[in-house]
């Protein structure tokens, strides 16, 4: 049975920030963009979520929610020099690391002798290690597997963890609701519950040909997640799936012809990422990203073997369409196939994002 780790640390940019200015501890606080220049909140202090602010919400908003907030400007190199202070921690207890983002990550400590072999105890170490020596909190969720250890992680945040053992996963999985499984957006969690399917132990009841016919081959996920099972493993390196490039803008593009004005310099960008990336062989399809005035976001995408310009313009179109309002960012970008030896077809793919809208 593997022993997995997810590693979480809490409200990461705003906690460094916090540690590097003691003034700001209790405080609410986001770290972001200007909210008179289109600002975004990245990450926000635990004092600041009681007043509903969360990440990826305007600025702008969350001052009107808590016209005391703190607002921190981003320091990204800063965030990354913490970040691997926080893997080399990780590497003492094992080489078997998925990094997912600067603060989050896989560790499998199935062969791991460090505490006796428990991966509870490895996790409650990390833990002490990072809070004493680096100043931050960090949370875990440890279980036999990836998609029950970052579910684990959210139990006692902040600063804490939680395990589910070997002979717990049944109950714990069957009580969870459908909301919780990798890939149930918004639609996908309507329509189970439409079919009367709230919790995982609902979802169970259901045989597999028919979520299968009701979901396509996300059934068989839903199956598999409902019983608790991920087979997939924690890798060293994740293959890249996108390379894309986006711009929010200060003022609203007005039209298409103003959008279309940009498409040249974010092109020149794409191509020049698709060249560092090394991945022009393995394009697999172009997508256009539009967020509207009024934040909601769509996406168009074909299948094309490099970027060009007539399927932007094209892709473009077809998402103007959906809203036909000004756009406050603009977005180019490319899939990639991942190599064959890599390529591990989506146990977790969202059931959502077929509808590219």
């Amino acid at each position: 049975m593997r022993k997995i780790i997810h590693c979480d640390c809490d409200s990461f940019y705003a906690s460094v920030e916090v540690r590097d200015d003691p003034a700001l501890a209790g405080r609410p606080l986001a770290v972001g963009g200007d909210p008179a220049k289109r600002g975004v909140v990245a990450t926000c202090s635990y004092e600041a979520r009681r007043y509903g602010i969360h990440s990826a919400m305007p600025m702008s908003q969350a001052v009107r929610l808590c016209p005391a907030l703190v607002i921190v400007p981003p320091d990204m190199a800063r965030y990354r020099a913490v970040s691997r202070q926080v893997h080399e921690v990780f590497r003492r207890y094992t080489d078997i690391i998925e990094p997912l983002s600067l603060d989050e990550a896989y560790l499998d400590v199935t062969g791991s002798d460090r505490c006796q072999g428990s991966a509870t105890l490895i996790a409650r170490e990390i833990r002490r290690e990072v809070r004493d020596g680096l100043g931050i909190t960090l949370s875990a969720g440890i279980a036999p597997n990836k998609f029950l250890a970052k579910i684990a992680s959210d139990w006692n945040k902040p600063d804490g963890q939680f395990t589910v053992r070997p002979g717990e996963v049944d109950a714990f999985v069957a009580a969870l609701p459908v909301e919780k499984l990798f890939g149930v957006g918004s639609v996908t969690a309507r329509r189970l519950h439409d079919l009367g399917l709230a919790t995982c132990a609902d979802v169970r009841r259901l045989p597999l040909v028919e979520l299968t016919r009701r979901f396509g081959k996300f059934g068989a996920t839903l199956h598999q997640l409902s019983h608790g099972i991920d087979d997939r493993p924690v890798r060293t390196s994740r293959p890249r799936k996108s390379v894309s490039v986006e711009r929010t803008y200060a003022r609203d593009l007005p039209d298409p012809a103003a959008c279309l004005a940009e498409l040249d310099g974010l092109l020149a960008e794409l191509e020049s990422r698709i060249q560092r990336a090394g991945c022009a062989g393995r394009i697999q399809g172009c997508f256009v990203k539009v967020r509207f005035s009024g934040f909601d976001t769509t996406t168009a995408a074909a299948p094309a073997g490099a970027p060009d310009r007539a399927l932007f313009e094209s892709l473009f179109a077809t998402a103007w369409s959906r809203g036909a309002r000004p756009v406050r960012l603009l977005g180019l970008g490319v899939r990639v196939d991942q190599p064959a030896v890599e390529r591990q077809l989506g146990l977790f793919e969202d059931a959502d994002s077929g509808a590219e809208n």
